[in-house]
């Protein structure tokens, strides 16, 4: 078990914080254009869960993420032990994904096939916005250095807020989860968050909603909001579309909340710009599990 957890843990450090590098779609797959960037065909998407399915068959992987929280079957029975409240672990990492990675809740409305590469896909929060609220900002937000372009004012954005119970320090990918000395094996969870990026000051301040302070000689996001409705909670895994066609080994404790707020589209960008975890843009989403071999029952 200990060396186990050493391989594991020198993934962990190679791996970005739950995204995962872009995986390798099939070009010979019929495509539309979506944007300034292609659309993949259904067929695609099924492919694509036709390898999950056969690349984790019996090969004892736990359940995944992200999923459908209204949707409470699951038949995978690798039980872990969940992780203790957040608010008695080290929170580790901040970043979000464009469009939310789970369903259910306000976001409900699927954003499309996306890129096969987990940009452009996810789901859409469901909310009746203002002319205002919708209009462009004056300057591209976090905009993305691959060519997926930017944030634009009506976008939906899942955040997640990593907690780890080892004792660290917060700071760049999940690497930042793990102390020097990774023999202790420790716990993860992830408090997801769904908001609306708008064209509006009054709107929620990111950089509040993400300062990091200390309480009760934790690492905490002091100003994470607890008022988003009854969040979900499951066992699964990390995300990131680079786990479209295989299974995550790491084993995570969720906590989702089903309600979305709205936050002010500069205050996004002005974190984008310089932020303790080194984030400076949206990463992709994973495809959303569906197989209930790899889900956990939710209770």
């Amino acid at each position: 078990m200990k060396n186990t957890w050493i391989l594991v843990a020198a993934c962990l450090v190679a791996t970005p914080a739950f995204a995962s590098s872009h995986g390798h779609g099939d070009d010979s797959h019929a495509k539309a254009t979506q944007g300034n960037h292609e659309a993949v065909g259904d067929k695609v998407i099924a492919s694509q869960r036709e390898n999950l399915a056969k690349n984790t068959k019996g090969k004892g992987f736990g359940p995944q993420a992200p999923r459908d929280i209204d949707a409470k079957d699951g038949s995978n029975d690798l039980i872990f032990s969940q992780a203790p409240d957040y608010s008695q672990m080290n929170l580790c990492n901040i970043h979000f994904h464009k469009n939310a990675e789970h369903k259910g809740g306000q976001f409900t409305e699927y954003a499309g096939n996306g890129d096969g590469h987990g940009y452009l896909s996810g789901f859409k929060a469901v909310l009746d916005l203002n002319d205002a609220e919708k209009s462009a900002a004056k300057h591209a937000i976090c905009e993305d250095p691959h060519g997926h372009g930017s944030l634009q004012a009506g976008d939906t954005i899942e955040v997640h807020y990593v907690h780890s119970t080892a004792d660290i320090t917060p700071g760049a990918t999940l690497g930042s989860c793990l102390a020097a000395d990774v023999d202790n094996n420790p716990q993860l969870r992830v408090e997801a968050q769904v908001y609306v990026v708008v064209n509006d000051k009054h709107a929620l301040d990111f950089g509040k909603l993400t300062k990091v302070g200390e309480k009760n000689g934790k690492y905490q996001a002091v100003n994470m909001p607890t008022d988003l409705g009854t969040p979900v909670d499951y066992i699964g895994s990390t995300t990131g579309p680079g786990y479209n066609e295989g299974g995550s080994p790491f084993q995570v404790s969720w906590q989702v909340f089903p309600n979305v707020a709205k936050v002010d589209i500069d205050s996004v960008g002005k974190w984008c710009k310089g932020n303790e975890f080194k984030e400076d843009h949206a990463h992709g989403v994973r495809n959303l599990v569906q197989n209930k071999d790899l889900l956990s029952q939710i209770k």
